[in-house]
């Protein structure tokens, strides 16, 4: 399973698209003609082409009278040629979004509400990441979100419980300093300390990254404090230091499969790469302070207002949604996680080991930890938390004065 790094994608010219020459839905075959919808995705490159081709087929064959024409890019290209075909009105009629990227182009206009769609197919917390208002303009594809791996090996040889979905960071924190043994290469927990792990720390402190008008920081609080404190507190003392190579490429993967980490925060889409090892290992939801907050990622697919044929594009957005078809594929493929709230379509998951407590995943999104948007500047202001959070880890700044010059930062790059 592949990470989609959800950091906001810029459309900024897509606010001066106009819609006013916007079609109407179109005949869909009403009349019993066949029509032809467009889709164009990021989801199946990189392996998963002849998954997506799999539902297609799948679909069409239920759908005679509907043909779905596939553009796969990579997810590198893939918003820049979408920002151009949505300003030339050439869009597909279906087209991938990810929840980073969501707002920017909803706001624009150029996406049809979808209507009379059954909520109750889908995860709550996953759907409304894009409703807006009230209103659908998106279905979720797939999700992965961030739980907490353990090593029960060595939680049984220092006699700690295991980690339970009642844990706080007290408990987490009481567990790392017994599971830990620096002199014998053995850590009891490891946390990127990265702008990603530090706004849903801010949250399970009970506190937010942004004002709720989005134009300022808010992290220079007492919750954001404690969650700097959280993540910087451990470098050098339950888990190695960035001088001990901690944040180097597959360190924290590496220093588990080797047995010398109790702990580790880190998504789903690692479940693969960890596979059968010589301990028993597991996943819980991870420990919050205030409140539980989890990392969630998700992609999605919506119609464009444009499009002449919206009935037949909504149907083939909702069969690539939530389909047993397509959860059949996925799952059996690994290919990410579909977004359904049926359980029994998810068994074969649920039902796989290691990991046995595969609900945590979906425990994980009862509570999930919004990701702030942080306009065209995105990439400068997650470096530059990264970079603060840093130089707390390593001594050479107190908490309190990084994080308020942290925040004067932010509210400079904000729009």
């Amino acid at each position: 399973m592949k990470k989609k790094l959800i950091a906001t994608t810029t459309v900024a010219t897509l606010a001066a698209i106009s819609l006013a020459g916007c079609s109407s839905s179109g005949d869909d075959g009403a009349d019993g003609g066949a029509v032809t919808i467009t889709y164009s995705n990021f989801i199946a490159n990189g392996g998963n082409e002849e998954n997506l081709e799999a539902i297609v087929d799948a679909f069409e064959a239920e759908n005679p009278d509907i043909t779905v024409e596939v553009t796969t890019s990579a997810y590198a290209d893939y918003f820049t040629k979408l920002q151009t075909d949505l300003a030339a009105g050439t869009a597909a009629d279906v087209f991938d979004v990810d929840a980073g990227s969501f707002a920017n182009i909803q706001a624009s206009g150029v996406l049809a509400e979808l209507t009379d769609v059954d909520s109750s197919a889908y995860r709550t917390s996953v759907l409304d990441a894009y409703n807006v208002d009230g209103a659908q303009y998106g279905l979720p594809t797939s999700f992965s979100n961030v739980v907490l791996f353990y090593n029960q090996e060595l939680f049984d040889a220092a006699g700690v419980e295991y980690p339970s979905s009642d844990w706080t960071w007290a408990d987490e924190q009481a567990a790392a300093e017994a599971l830990t043994d620096a002199a014998a290469g053995a850590w009891g927990d490891y946390q990127p300390i990265s702008y990603h792990e530090y706004y849903k720390a801010v949250q399970q402190a009970g506190g937010d990254f942004l004002s709720d008008d989005g134009s300022e920081a808010a992290f220079d609080s007492e919750a954001g404090i404690a969650a700097a404190d959280w993540l910087a507190g451990k470098s050098g003392t339950v888990m190695p230091s960035a001088a001990e190579g901690a944040g180097t490429p597959d360190f924290d993967l590496n220093l588990f499969k080797e047995g010398e980490l109790a702990m580790w925060h880190t998504g789903i889409w690692m479940i693969g790469l960890v596979g059968d090892l010589p301990f028993e290992w597991d996943i819980a939801v991870e420990p919050g302070d205030a409140q539980k907050a989890s990392a969630t990622f998700s992609n999605a697919v919506v119609v464009s207002a444009d499009s002449e044929h919206q009935e037949a594009a909504q149907k083939w957005a909702e069969y690539l949604s939530s389909s047993k078809e397509m959860v059949d594929v996925r799952l059996e493929a690994g290919w990410e996680l579909p977004a359904v709230s049926d359980e029994a379509l998810l068994t074969p998951y649920l039902d796989k080991t290691p990991p046995a407590n595969r609900q945590a995943v979906f425990d994980s999104l009862e509570a999930v930890a919004v990701a702030p948007e942080l306009g065209a500047n995105a990439q400068q202001i997650q470096d530059a938390v990264t970079n603060a959070l840093g130089e707390i880890a390593a001594g050479r700044a107190s908490t309190e004065e990084a994080i308020a010059a942290l925040a004067d930062e932010v509210d400079s790059l904000l729009p």
